[in-house]
């Protein structure tokens, strides 16, 4: 199967050439290849001049498009270029690439259209566990899309996920920008698709700032909660 991860970078100047090293590393000591396209969203750091000049592949947007925009794009080129599977990986050394296999193999069985890798199905599988407050937060979306999609997701907000063709072309098509997480496993959800979770490590951001920052607020938590609502009413059928 051909494999793409898509890794949105916004001023990853610190980290993002380390983590495409990891995937050549992981290339040169698997059978099962991996490509990747890094999503330039308009950093304004030197994160484009250090792709460049390492000749990494990647799509450079002018205009910051955010990190729902960013995955879009990869989507959509995962689309035109037919890939079997793609896989959102964070650009700031959070995702470990050894983990891909564990995330891809519940497509490639045909258990799951979409599967997302967590660090709280198994918490002993992964020594970073994030705040408090992230984690209060993430028990609480958790609890509305059990609430609206009748399914338990543990880890809703984690942007370590792999998707078949089906959800590819899905999210090729329309994907959401506010709360990109927890909306698309919602749209994924409502429209019929099977989602799974597996055990995964992550690590802990070693330079750079998150773009995640509204979780200092509860009023992010509740706009989410509102979110998910929202878009389970408003969720179209499936793409044939």
């Amino acid at each position: 199967m051909e494999v793409l991860l898509i890794i949105p970078a916004y001023n990853e100047r610190e980290n993002i050439l380390n983590v495409c090293n990891s995937i050549k590393k992981y290339n040169e000591e698997n059978e099962q290849k991996l490509d990747y396209i890094v999503i330039n969203d308009g950093s304004k750091d030197d994160t484009l001049k250090i792709l460049q000049e390492n000749k990494l592949n990647h799509i450079n947007l002018v205009n910051n498009l955010g990190i729902g925009g960013a995955v879009q794009t990869g989507y959509k080129y995962a689309y035109e270029n037919n890939y079997d599977i793609a896989i959102q990986f964070d650009g700031d050394g959070q995702h470990d690439v050894n983990y891909v296999k564990n995330i891809c193999d519940p497509i490639v069985n045909g258990q799951a259209d979409m599967c997302i890798g967590t660090r709280y199905l198994d918490k002993s599988s992964s020594e970073f566990q994030s705040t408090f407050m992230r984690r209060l937060g993430s028990n609480i979306i958790s609890y509305f899309i059990k609430l609206t999609c009748k399914n338990k997701i543990t880890d809703p907000t984690s942007g370590f996920r792999a998707a078949n063709k089906k959800v590819i072309e899905e999210f090729a098509i329309e994907y959401p920008t506010e709360y990109p997480e927890p909306e698309s496993t919602v749209c994924i959800l409502k429209k019929g698709y099977s989602v799974l979770e597996v055990p995964v490590s992550m690590n802990e951001r070693i330079g750079g700032k998150s773009s995640i920052r509204l979780w200092k607020s509860a009023d992010y938590m509740i706009k989410v909660s509102f979110a998910i609502v929202i878009d389970s009413m408003n969720t179209r059928k499936k793409v044939n």
